[in-house]
């Protein structure tokens, strides 16, 4: 912490650095903190101000979020703590033309303090120039009884005067549950009972918010209106149940408080106590003719937020006092909906055995068993920060749901569980999906399927594309067609250079010749994927994947036009411009590639018979002296065994290849035809 000064009313300046911390070592941590901010701001206003410092003597126990700090009385002037020799106290004189901004704040000890920020970026930090204390307002803080009764009887002691907050004593005096003065205040001034602060709150209000019963029960017998609503428009009753306190809600219901009354966001004092799972007050509000369906501004009922929140008693006893179960709020969720997305198993059961309809869709089409699949049981969940309570397994949801659910209902949303279990990696629910009959080839609905760009629509992509190799294998063994994307997920793998996942593919009959619909190519995709992967490269060969093709060059020997870049500008597109065909040339002259142009070439060139290398081809491997072999290798005519292996791989056909170990074939014949004569035994 870098030096710093600050003044103190009646002491020198002292500056604090490092050192001076052993000086303070007996401090607590707070105390540290509150003497390195003040400390660490500049003292020149109280040397050219010369007003005392003044500190709070009641606001230290009032919490700064409810109660104005009030004016406080000049106190005695605080000790100067001793100067560090290594820093000897200095000087300095303000200039308020120097001062930049202004802003205000309460320390940690009711402190309100004052921060000008200046021109050089320092920092001076004074307190807040605070009026003395109302005397009748000190008593009521002290709780001095016999000081209010005589400031009351002097005649020049006006109750009715409010401070900048607009409080007036009998808002002190219900806010620190002074009962007594309360009495004597309203017997002088019986008309200001119900008379409202700045922030709409009447002394019945603060009474009630701090759980001052006494008074609370005097200022109703006074008069006191129970229905008068603060600045969000909360009543007494909506505070006493956010508080828990069944007494103050019998209290305000025996004085005819109103029991429906919303809050500004349409809350009801019956939400609250749902929230708070307090059957008892839910008792006594529904006794006093609370609505168990009413609504808040979200359409949120109570039965929706026991759900939401776990409450399982409350939910008991809602749908025992006639909530409808199965009501939607304004998005279409429903209890049970709102349960599966947060993961409350208990609830989910109780709905389900109280015949919760769980085929009920949001207004995103998505249902209960939607939302739980995509929820997961990971760990991710898991509780931190010590917090206790206990983790839920989604896959219990789940198979709760799956009876429940009817998969016609779920085709017609549109997307499966399944896509969302794989999505999120779920392997667990995805399992369990599978084991109950779940479609694996289920494919995404049109709309669902322009939310991605690659126009997936398949849960095997989705577990391609995430490099999950167990969802994967699960999804190819229960049957799904690794042929249905638009985007093929061999090509998906075949990018991500995942040798286990493209055998998986391919084994279970994954196109070998894929080829990309928006952009064609007179030449297999799969081979422009793994043009980097020489080892996959050879396996597609050894499974069927079209070679000759690679060959074909329209150009032959002639000269070929520069190849185009991408269109960059968006006025250049022509929706009427059909797309051109890419050639193995092409692609293979383009930076990423062309360093690999040899030994692509030849690999392909064991998979084929007479072919003629195109201009740029032979470009390529004159563009390097190591390649002159390969291109040597191309050289008609090709060796008459090259010949013979590839009729005797196309007679045999890739089906009985992939068993040829099976056949009564010589091994070296085996060998000979997947390529490995070279291979020693």
């Amino acid at each position: 912490m870098a030096a710093a000064s600050v003044s103190m009313s009646g002491s020198t300046v002292t500056t604090m650095d490092f050192a001076d911390y052993s000086l303070y070592s007996n401090l607590s941590d707070d105390q540290l903190l509150q003497l390195a901010i003040e400390r660490s701001l500049t003292d020149a206003h109280s040397s050219g101000s010369g007003t005392d410092s003044t500190k709070t003597t009641t606001a230290r126990n009032r919490p700064a979020s409810s109660r104005p700090v009030a004016p406080s009385r000049p106190a005695q002037q605080q000790p100067e703590p001793p100067a560090c020799p290594a820093n000897p106290p200095r000087r300095e004189q303000t200039n308020p033309d120097t001062v930049l901004s202004i802003s205000h704040f309460t320390t940690g000890y009711g402190k309100r303090m004052v921060a000008y920020r200046r021109y050089d970026g320092s920092i001076q930090v004074i307190p807040e120039h605070e009026e003395e204390m109302d005397p009748i307002v000190k008593a009521i803080g002290e709780g001095d009884v016999g000081t209010v009764r005589l400031l009351v009887k002097t005649s020049g002691c006006n109750l009715l005067t409010a401070n900048k907050h607009g409080w007036i004593p009998l808002h002190e005096a219900a806010y620190y549950g002074q009962a007594e003065c309360i009495k004597i205040l309203l017997k002088a001034q019986p008309g200001m009972v119900n008379q409202r602060t700045l922030k709409d709150q009447t002394a019945l209000m603060l009474a009630v918010s701090r759980d001052h019963l006494a008074c609370a029960e005097y200022l109703l017998e006074k008069g006191a209106d129970p229905d008068i609503v603060n600045n969000d428009r909360e009543t007494p009753l909506y505070k006493a149940c956010e508080k828990e306190n069944p007494a103050m809600v019998a209290m305000l219901l025996n004085h005819s408080a109103s029991v429906n009354k919303s809050c500004i966001q349409g809350w009801t004092a019956l939400h609250e106590a749902v929230c708070r799972n307090n059957v008892e007050i839910c008792e006594m509000l529904v006794k006093a003719g609370a609505k168990v369906g009413k609504a808040n501004m979200y359409g949120i009922t109570p039965i929706f937020v026991a759900a939401q929140s776990g409450k399982v008693d409350t939910l008991r006893f809602l749908l025992k006092n006639g909530a409808d179960i199965n009501s939607q709020a304004s998005d279409g969720a429903t209890a049970l909906y709102e349960a599966c997305k947060n993961g409350h198993e208990e609830i989910v059961e109780f709905l389900l055995s109280q015949n919760a309809d769980a085929n009920k869709p949001g207004k995103t089409g998505l249902l209960p068993i939607h939302i739980a699949a995509q929820r997961g049981s990971d760990g991710k969940d898991l509780l931190t920060y010590g917090c206790t309570r206990k983790h839920v397994s989604a896959t219990n949801i789940v198979s709760m749901l799956i009876p429940a659910t009817s998969k016609a209902r779920v085709r017609r949303s549109g997307i499966s569980p399944l896509h969302l279990a794989a999505e999120r990696n779920r392997d667990d629910v995805l399992e369990l999906l599978i084991e109950a009959g779940f479609d694996v080839n289920a494919m995404l609905s049109e709309d669902r399927m322009k939310m991605y760009e690659d126009r997936r629509s398949t849960a095997l992509y989705f577990s391609v594309i995430n490099n999950n190799i167990d969802a994967t294998t699960m999804l190819l063994e229960a049957g799904a067609n690794p042929n249905l994307d638009t985007f093929n997920p061999l090509l998906v793998a075949l990018r991500q250079g995942c040798v286990q996942t493209v055998t998986l593919l391919v084994e279970h009959g994954a196109n070998v010749n894929a080829y990309i619909p928006t952009h064609p190519t007179t030449f297999p995709a799969t081979v422009m994927f793994c043009m980097k992967y020489l080892t996959l490269l050879k396996y597609l060969m050894d499974h069927g994947c079209d070679a000759t093709s690679c060959f074909n060059c329209v150009y032959g020997n002639n000269p070929h036009p520069p190849i185009k870049t991408r269109r960059d500008r968006v006025d250049d597109y022509d929706e009427d411009r059909q797309p051109t065909c890419v050639q193995f040339c092409e692609v293979i002259s383009a930076d990423n590639y062309s360093r690999w142009a040899g030994p692509v070439i030849d690999v392909l060139l064991d998979y084929v018979g007479h072919v003629k290398l195109c201009a740029r081809l032979r470009d390529h491997l004159d563009s390097y002296p190591d390649w002159n072999c390969i291109r040597e290798k191309a050289m008609p005519p090709r060796p008459l065994l090259q010949l013979c292996r590839l009729k005797i791989r196309q007679l045999l056909g890739i089906k009985r290849l992939k068993k040829i170990h099976k056949l009564p074939v010589a091994p070296r014949l085996i060998k000979f035809l997947n390529h490995q004569e070279r291979e020693q035994d």
